[in-house]
């Protein structure tokens, strides 16, 4: 008889302690487990890796020698295992020419359609190529914005800001600060313009040739520096400021740098190609009466209905009709083919998606279920799935849609291997894996692996209490009540048509709505904007070194590391706001990564790494070979591992896949040379500290105040298992997302603070949630005011004020639906959030 289980033994990746467990193929089988029980080492890092390197073995000798590189799973054995394919919770490249169309492939479909049966102008020869209706390619992109379809320009007014100012002043504001500035300055001095009298009386012709002129003339400089400092004239180069803030934002690899000349630039639509992308001769093709850059435009359930004639009338609408039977049946089985592909997207609760809107704006979970799409129409027989919470950002109304394509999958003869915590996802399973007892080290057993029913004779599971619930999980209280009110008028952003909203302060606020709806624009971007351009707030660099992240950050910072201030990419602000006056500060934590590579990690973000630097400095081996805390950092020559230059990974190119990376040959990981791995502190190198976890690092620190605290805030958000110098590239959106919140809780607070978060729930085990929830409500009780963009309804159910909008996704919504206590607007009729809102509150 044919085994009909995948069978693991002997897994010992991460902290799974030699797990033995037997999972059946052909089945929805869900991992469960608290945050960093190692449910997604078990499904990931040992099933799917396993699966992927016996790929490999049987490829060309060049991949094989390139995952040997990467290494392979801890385990023993694992039989029964079919091809796999795995579906994670990754953020996008940021790029603005990715976008829905080209990771559906939609765009592909369609730009074949306009060039195989659109309708051309009269006086066209000859049919474009593709290529030709793709803003990607030479072909088909416009000229003047490559393809961009926006441009960025300077004026007076965005460079010089205050004209009562003079040059010694800094009147113009876009020149760098420093020794460059005054340079800049003593040039113009040299050059013989006057740089004491305000600029809007110097003369005009001088002012347009200091702010755009594109010559770069050599003089002479004679500064006037302190009279202490020995003066020493030397060749100045001059710049203007407009060519300075333009060679910086396009070619600056500081992202510090870039966001600070961004604020000096206005962004507009190309003039050329009114923000379409293409050249005129693509877009004078149509298809439908529209042109490709309309039909990318449209939400993907509308665009269905665009392309729907099309399928069964030869050439759809008679704009549209074809010159022959030929090109008819062309334009027949492209629509059909597009329009069934949206289907499934819509299904998902994508529909609100256009084909142009790029994936840096999408969340994981978005980007996770477009890709799902794109699965389910491959036609693969045979294959596991691994999903990383495919309900990541998904709406309740929405998770019903998305267990019937995970039912359409398996009914397609594969195998569904599911990380969730989603409670609704559970129940439908076939089989449950349930992880841990609890995080880190104090996890990595099977507790219990079957039927979902039995979990409920499991008393040693987390997950048990909130499948089986023997009382109401959202706790009965009093609601605040709002202190003080923000009010924004006519707001203008994507779907938010002349909005008016009443924001409450002092009191914990949930914004909800379907996907789509306009919660993550109002609140994320226009809220942020607003509150940023009000406080002046600067931005953090997330990718800083060691002591220059946000963990020193000053008032208004944003921990997400946006840095944007106001109107993003030039985008409008409400016509009017009220309330600013209550508002000292903002903190926005967002699930964006703490840092791009291995070298970032917990440590160095929050701080931390700083304190343990000086304990390993302040050693009498240390001060006797004249170490100091320079020498115990991995981002400075000297007591790094020059290999890898501290980084304890090299990146490792795997052809055609994602990049990867595998640890260092020298150091084995540890960061560090031999010279300065002997020093240690309570017999435990540097390297031994990063490697402890969050729990072990409390005790084995306790006598270090610098870094108590903010091991405490780390244990207070649930991060306790996790390793001091875990890369960032091994942590979660949401993990990131409570490391950004355990920094800001460290500090000491600052009058009134507005903290703004999305979807903060996202990858949090049910535990875990409430643990969070704690965190947040202390911040208010201690008098301050906290926005969540979030779908959990036992969240919702537990605030003070809830604001739905919707009624809808994308066109359909962007209104206030209903306003209130959590009770009001679960009776409101036009919300679909009101009955899920209601079942959470006992209803």
């Amino acid at each position: 008889m044919t085994d009909s289980y995948v069978r693991v033994r002997g897994a010992r990746e991460h902290n799974l302690r030699g797990v033995d467990v037997d999972v059946p193929r052909d089945a929805l089988v869900v991992f469960t487990g608290v945050s960093g029980s190692g449910k997604s080492s078990l499904a990931f890092a040992t099933i799917y890796a396993e699966a992927q390197r016996r790929y490999f073995e049987s490829v060309a000798p060049y991949a094989r020698r390139l995952i040997h590189q990467v290494g392979a799973p801890k385990v023993a054995e694992i039989t029964g295992l079919p091809p796999a394919v795995a579906l994670e919770q990754r953020r996008s490249a940021p790029t603005g020419r990715s976008s829905v169309g080209t990771v559906t492939t939609l765009s592909n479909s369609l730009r074949m359609l306009f060039s195989r049966a659109g309708s051309y102008p009269p006086g066209a020869t000859e049919r474009l190529d593709s290529d030709a209706f793709s803003p990607n390619t030479a072909a088909g992109a416009c000229p003047a914005c490559h393809g961009l379809g926006r441009v960025h320009h300077v004026t007076e007014a965005s460079l010089v800001p205050d004209p009562g100012l003079s040059i010694r002043e800094g009147a113009i504001a876009a020149w760098p600060g420093a020794w460059q500035g005054k340079n800049l300055r003593d040039i113009l001095a040299a050059l013989g313009h006057d740089i004491d009298r305000p600029w809007r009386e110097l003369p005009a012709d001088d002012r347009e040739w200091m702010l755009f002129t594109d010559e770069q003339p050599v003089v002479t400089v004679h500064p006037v520096r302190d009279a202490d400092r020995i003066q020493r004239p030397y060749q100045g180069t001059y710049m203007s400021a407009k060519r300075y803030v333009l060679h910086t934002f396009a070619d600056s690899k500081s992202e510090t740098l870039r966001r600070r000349v961004r604020q000096f630039l206005i962004s507009a639509d190309c003039p050329t190609c009114e923000g379409r992308r293409l050249r005129p001769e693509a877009l004078a093709v149509t298809f439908a009466g529209h042109t490709i850059a309309d039909l990318a435009g449209l939400p993907l359930d509308r665009l269905a209905d665009v392309l729907r004639p099309a399928t069964t009338a030869p050439g759809g609408t008679q704009a549209a009709a074809p010159a022959d039977d030929i090109t008819a049946e062309v334009a027949a089985t492209l629509s059909r083919d597009l329009v069934a592909r949206i289907e499934v997207l819509t299904e998902l609760g994508l529909g609100y998606l256009s084909m142009d809107r790029p994936t840096p704006t999408l969340s994981a979970g978005e980007l996770q279920r477009l890709r799902l799409a794109t699965q389910l129409r491959s036609g693969l027989f045979g294959v596991v799935y691994v999903l990383d919470e495919p309900s990541g950002g998904l709406h309740p109304a929405d998770g019903a849609a998305l267990l019937t394509v995970l039912d359409r999958l398996k009914a397609a003869g594969n195998s569904l291997f599911v990380v969730e915590h989603h409670l609704d996802v559970v129940r439908r399973a076939d089989w449950v894996v349930d992880v841990g007892p609890r995080a880190g080290e104090h996890g990595g057993r099977v507790l219990y692996s079957g039927p979902v029913a039995g979990l409920a004779d499991v008393p040693a599971s987390a997950t048990r209490e909130y499948l089986f619930p023997t009382a109401p999980r959202v706790p009965v209280r009093t609601p605040r009540q709002p202190a003080r009110w923000l009010t924004l008028r006519g707001v203008r952003r994507h779907n938010l048509r002349d909005l008016d909203v009443e924001l409450p302060l002092g009191v914990f606020t949930a914004v909800t709505g379907v996907s789509g709806s306009g919660k993550s624009t109002l609140i994320t971007q226009v809220l942020a904007e607003v509150l940023a351009d009000h406080l002046g707030a600067p931005g953090d660099d997330p990718d800083a070194p060691d002591g220059e992240g946000p963990a020193n950050a000053g008032a208004g910072a944003d921990v997400g590391g946006d840095g944007r201030t106001a109107g993003r990419e030039g985008a409008p602000l409400p016509a009017t706001v009220e309330g600013l006056a209550a508002v000292d500060r903002l903190v926005r934590v967002d699930q964006r990564p703490i840092g791009r590579t291995p070298r970032s990690n917990l440590a160095t973000y929050t701080g931390l790494f700083d304190a343990v630097r000086k304990v390993f400095a302040g050693t009498d081996e240390a001060r006797a070979r004249g170490y100091r805390a320079g020498r115990f950092s991995f981002n400075v020559a000297g007591g790094r591992c020059e290999t890898c230059q501290g980084e304890g990974f090299v990146a490792v190119e795997l052809l055609f896949l994602p990049g990867t990376y595998a640890p260092c040959s020298d150091c084995h990981g540890a960061r560090y040379n031999p010279q300065t791995l002997e020093i240690t502190y309570r017999g435990a190198t540097i390297a031994d500290v990063l490697e402890l976890t969050v729990d072990a690092a409390a005790d084995f620190l306790a006598d270090v105040p610098a870094a108590r605290r903010g091991l405490r805030a780390l244990r207070e958000v649930g991060l306790g298992y996790l390793r001091l110098g875990q890369p960032a590239t091994e942590l979660s959106g949401g993990e990131a997302q409570r490391i950004k919140l355990a920094t800001e809780l460290q500090r000491a607070h600052r009058g009134h603070t507005v903290y703004l978060l999305d979807e903060p729930t996202t990858g949090l085990h049910p535990a875990d949630t409430d643990l969070l929830l704690r965190q947040l409500h202390g911040l208010v009780d201690a008098g301050n005011s906290v926005f969540v963009v979030e779908h959990d309804m036992a969240v919702v159910a537990g605030a003070d004020w809830v604001l739905d909008l919707g009624p809808h996704g994308g066109d359909r919504g962007g209104e206030i639906v209903a306003a209130g206590p959590p009770e009001t607007v679960a009776a409101a009729p036009r919300s679909i959030t009101a009955r899920y809102l209601a079942a959470a509150l006992g209803g």
